[in-house]
C-alpha cells in the first residue's frame, strides 16, 4: 500500500519535508537564540546603568571608541570651555527643553561635546547660564553619537543659529570651528540649576521592537515547520485512502467526452 512513497512524485516531497524541517527549527532556534541575547543585554545595560553612578571615573581617552561595553561608563576629562549650544525639543520628566551644550577644548586638541544640563521651555540663550571659566574638570557619562532618527532625537532642520538638532561629531563638525571627539558626556550634576541629563542605554540593548521581532519570527518558523508536518500528513493520508479506495474499486473511472467518442468512431463511406 505504500509503495507509492518510492515513486519521484514522493520522493520529491519527501526530500522537501526533510530538508524544510530542519531548516525551519534552526531559523527559529537563531531567531530565539538572538531574542535572549538582546534580553541579556537589556539586563547587562540595566545593571550598568544602577551601579555607573558608584563607579570610579575613568579617563576619556581609556573608554574611547564608544561601544556598547562603553556608553554609559563614567568618564572624565580636563579642558576649557569653548563655543555653546542648544539643543532643543529635548524631553526629561515628561516635559519639553533643551539641552544646553557645551565644547569643552582638552589638551588632545579636540574638543568634547558637554551637556552641562537641561532646562524647560522654548530653547533660549538668554536662559541658559555661562560656563566656567578657566581650566575644568568634567565628570559624567559616556555617549555615543546621536544620528537623526535616534530615540529623542528630532530629524530637524533650518534650526537658529547657536541651535543644533543632534549632538554628533558629524552635525557640530559643521558649527563649531574644532576638531571633535566622535562621543559626547552629560555631566553627573548639572551647572547653575539646571536638570542633568540622564545616560541612555546603547542602541540594541533594550527590549525595543526589534527584540519582539525576534521572538515574533521564532514563532513563525516554529510555526512553519509544524504546517510542514502536517501537509505531509494529510498528502500521505489522501493518498493512502486513494490507494484503499482503488483496490476496492470504488475510484470512479474517468468519463469520456461523446464528441470525442464520435471523433474517433471510424467512419464509412
Amino acid at each position: 500500500m505504500y509503495r507509492f512513497l518510492l515513486t519521484p512524485r514522493w520522493w520529491g516531497i519527501n526530500v522537501f519535508v526533510l530538508l524544510a524541517i530542519p531548516f525551519c527549527i534552526f531559523m527559529g532556534s537563531w531567531q530565539l537564540s538572538r531574542f535572549e541575547g538582546r534580553v541579556q543585554e537589556h539586563r547587562a545595560s540595566t545593571a550598568q546603568a544602577a551601579s555607573d553612578g558608584r563607579e570610579q571615573a575613568r579617563p576619556l581617552a581609556r573608554m574611547l571608541p564608544v561601544d556598547k561595553s562603553t556608553s554609559g561608563r563614567r568618564v572624565t576629562a580636563s579642558g576649557r570651555y569653548g563655543e555653546q549650544l542648544l539643543v532643543p525639543g529635548r524631553e526629561l520628566d515628561g516635559r519639553t527643553g533643551f539641552y544646553v551644550l557645551t565644547l569643552l577644548r582638552t589638551d588632545s586638541g579636540r574638543a568634547l561635546p558637554v551637556v552641562r544640563g537641561w532646562l524647560p521651555g522654548r530653547a533660549d540663550p538668554a536662559k541658559a547660564p555661562a560656563p566656567p571659566a578657566g581650566e575644568v574638570t568634567v565628570t559624567g557619562a559616556l555617549q555615543a553619537s546621536e544620528t537623526p532618527g535616534d530615540d529623542g532625537v528630532p530629524a530637524q532642520g533650518g534650526l537658529p543659529a547657536g541651535q543644533t538638532g543632534v549632538i554628533g561629531s558629524a552635525s557640530l563638525v559643521n558649527l563649531v570651528p574644532y576638531r571633535l571627539y566622535d562621543a559626547w558626556v552629560t555631566l553627573d550634576r548639572a551647572d547653575a540649576g539646571m536638570k542633568a541629563v540622564p545616560a541612555t542605554a546603547p542602541d540594541g540593548t533594550g527590549l525595543d521592537l526589534k527584540a519582539f521581532q525576534n521572538l515574533g519570527y521564532t514563532g513563525e518558523w516554529f510555526v512553519f515547520a509544524g504546517f510542514v508536518v502536517f501537509m505531509w500528513f494529510r498528502l500521505l493520508r489522501r493518498e493512502v485512502e486513494f490507494q484503499r479506495d482503488a483496490a476496492l474499486g470504488l475510484v470512479p473511472e474517468p468519463q469520456q467526452d461523446p464528441e470525442q467518442d464520435d471523433a474517433s468512431a471510424p467512419t464509412t463511406v
